[in-house]
């Protein structure tokens, strides 16, 4: 929330084989064109996965958004409703952003919110994960792309998770 009292929704992408962090949006509300924006701006950065895993939330299974993953070659993966286990990854994400961040902090206004860079920094950069042999998401990252190998096996089964986070 604001210091108005208005509510905030972040939309986080998260990259599941190495568990970086690649955008972290927010806004009052997500629209199919916001959700294409950030998917898009990511595939110029990183490009595509094969799939995107979401929740079935109406921003992320608009005709829009489903249209223009299939023009782009990207499968969906969408989770069963109330099945939040079938996504555990975000989840995690979720919590930890919730915890580590969002209880803390009380934004004055939308703009504030939007300077999360730090955060993505340290989660991306500082924070070893077990299920990487306790490297950091970026370090994988880079051993990844440093050999052939783990570079081809990186790009076939890269995924790309996304879910806001919704703060009442």
């Amino acid at each position: 929330m604001t210091e108005d009292g208005r509510r905030l929704k972040f939309l986080n992408v998260v990259d599941e084989h190495t568990r970086e962090c690649v955008a972290l949006d927010v806004g009052r509300h997500f629209k199919a064109e916001d959700v294409i924006a950030v998917l898009a701006r990511q595939l110029k950065a990183r490009g595509a996965p094969e799939n995107i895993r979401s929740d079935n939330g109406p921003e992320f299974i608009a005709r829009a958004v489903r249209g223009w993953l299939e023009q782009e070659g990207i499968a969906t993966a969408y989770i069963a409703p109330g099945a939040p286990w079938e996504n555990a990854l975000i989840e995690t994400f979720n919590g930890k952003l919730r915890d580590e961040l969002l209880n803390r902090e009380v934004f004055e206004t939308m703009a504030e919110a939007r300077h999360l860079a730090a955060y993505l920094r340290d989660y991306n950069h500082h924070r070893p994960h077990s299920s990487l042999d306790y490297m950091s998401p970026a370090a994988y990252a880079a051993l990844c792309a440093s050999s052939g190998a783990a570079s081809r096996r990186l790009r076939r089964h890269r995924a790309v998770t996304q879910q806001p986070v919704r703060l009442s």
